[in-house]
C-alpha cells in the first residue's frame, strides 16, 4: 500500500531576524533534515587600553 515513494518537496528558505533554515538533500532512507545558519547578534570589536590620567 505504502511502498510507493512519494516524491520529496522542496521546501524553502526559511528567513527570521537572525537565522536562516535551509532544507538538506534526502538520505538514502528518505530522511529529510534541516540547517540552520545563525548570523552573529552583535559585533565584535578589538579592545584597546584606556588612557592612564
Amino acid at each position: 500500500m505504502s511502498s510507493e515513494q512519494k516524491p520529496i518537496t522542496k521546501v524553502p528558505d526559511g528567513h527570521a531576524r537572525y537565522v536562516t533554515t535551509r532544507q538538506k538533500p534526502a538520505t538514502e532512507k528518505g530522511f529529510v533534515g534541516y540547517e540552520t545558519i545563525w548570523e552573529p547578534f552583535q559585533k565584535e570589536v578589538e579592545y584597546k587600553t584606556p588612557k592612564r590620567p
